[in-house]
């Protein structure tokens, strides 16, 4: 099926009380949208990525009594699973959409691919640009602007913080029209990961 959007009610679904009633929310009206876009997306990801991204959707499965307050698709090459690799990501939380390329905290190389990156941190900073999102914890509905970022110190964090992690990417208010106009987020979804995959498959090869 083709992407039309989101719409008020996907973001209305995490003021749904009780685990079931929320899950039941999030499996019917946003899980589908996330196969939707993956399916606008995967062909031009794996050019990016140099190989085949896999789709896998957040089950949300450790919860038992709270019910999720985002959910999120990842891409990753690794079709078991996507937490212990690099991986680009897309999800909602109940006021704003992310579109992220993700290392949290449970990759093993996560050391590693910190050094890489500071090493090359100048380079990054002229790859992003201003108007992008850092966040370094994914469980926190909380960005930061590139443009008012020390990416230095984030990048250090990343490194010698044991549950240290970095996402960048964009962060989108529910209430913009893009949102909404499935053609038009679609395209921005493929050009922000086309901005980062440099950094993306800079990883990998450390990985």
């Amino acid at each position: 099926m083709t992407f039309n959007g989101f719409n008020e009610k996907d973001f209305e679904t995490f003021q749904i009380s009780g685990l079931d009633e929320r899950m039941e929310a999030i499996q019917e009206r946003i899980q589908p949208k996330f196969r939707d876009i993956y399916n606008e997306i995967e062909n031009e990801l794996a050019e990016l990525a140099d190989h085949k991204m896999y789709l896998h959707i957040a089950k949300h499965a450790r919860r038992t009594v709270n019910p999720p307050k985002d959910t999120w698709s990842a891409y990753c090459h690794n079709k078991r699973g996507y937490k212990k690799h690099p991986h680009f990501q897309v999800g909602l939380w109940n006021d704003n959409l992310f579109i992220w390329l993700a290392y949290i905290y449970e990759l093993p190389q996560k050391s590693e691919i910190a050094e890489k990156f500071l090493n090359d941190v100048e380079d990054i900073k002229k790859i992003i640009p201003a108007d992008f999102h850092i966040s370094v914890n994914h469980m926190k509905n909380e960005a930061f602007l590139i443009s008012d970022t020390d990416l230095d110190h984030a990048l250090e964090r990343f490194k010698n913080v044991k549950k240290g992690e970095l996402l960048i990417g964009r962060k989108i208010d529910a209430n913009d029209p893009l949102v909404k106009d499935g053609k038009a987020l679609t395209k921005t979804i493929k050009e922000t990961f086309q901005v980062l995959a440099p950094v993306y498959r800079s990883s990998m090869t450390i990985y």
